[in-house]
């Protein structure tokens, strides 16, 4: 007897916690009419998402478009987890931009892992947030778990 596994909404300030504790999300962009899921580095200015990328499709794609960004974490072991999802338009950030907004967004300090040229910017400025996280249930009262495999 195992107990069983709910599901329970994060309420949305926690979101924001949980996406300011992680460096390491994915972006969903439509690039050349197919989904395009790839993962990323990132930090937060406020409840804006910082990426930093390089030019090429995915950047190319995000520009002026509404994408969407999932953070999750999981126990393999417990089978439980969580995962928050952002919706919300994609800006490259540019000299374009008043110069406060340029320093905001670097100062953020996103390094990005993968090798390779990373000096765009882009922001994502949130329209919806939602999680959900999976929790181990409990077995009823009087019913010891360490007794069951």
């Amino acid at each position: 007897m195992t107990a069983a596994h709910l599901l329970e909404v994060i309420p949305v300030e926690e979101c924001h916690a949980l996406l300011a504790g992680h460096e390491v999300g994915r972006i969903g962009v439509i690039a050349e009419h197919y989904p395009l899921i790839i993962p990323v580095n990132y930090g937060m200015d406020g409840h804006t998402i910082v990426v930093r990328t390089h030019p090429g499709s995915t950047l190319g794609a995000a520009e002026h478009a509404n994408v969407t960004f999932e953070v999750d974490d999981i126990d393999r072991t417990t089978r439980t987890g969580w995962n928050v999802l952002v919706r919300g338009l994609a800006e490259e950030v540019g000299p374009h931009h008043r110069v406060e907004l340029v320093q905001r967004t670097h100062a953020v300090g996103v390094e990005a892992w993968a090798p390779g040229e990373h000096g765009s910017w882009l922001r994502i400025i949130p329209q919806s947030v939602s999680g959900r996280r999976i929790v181990r249930g409990q077995l009823p009262w009087g019913v010891d778990d360490r007794a069951y495999l």
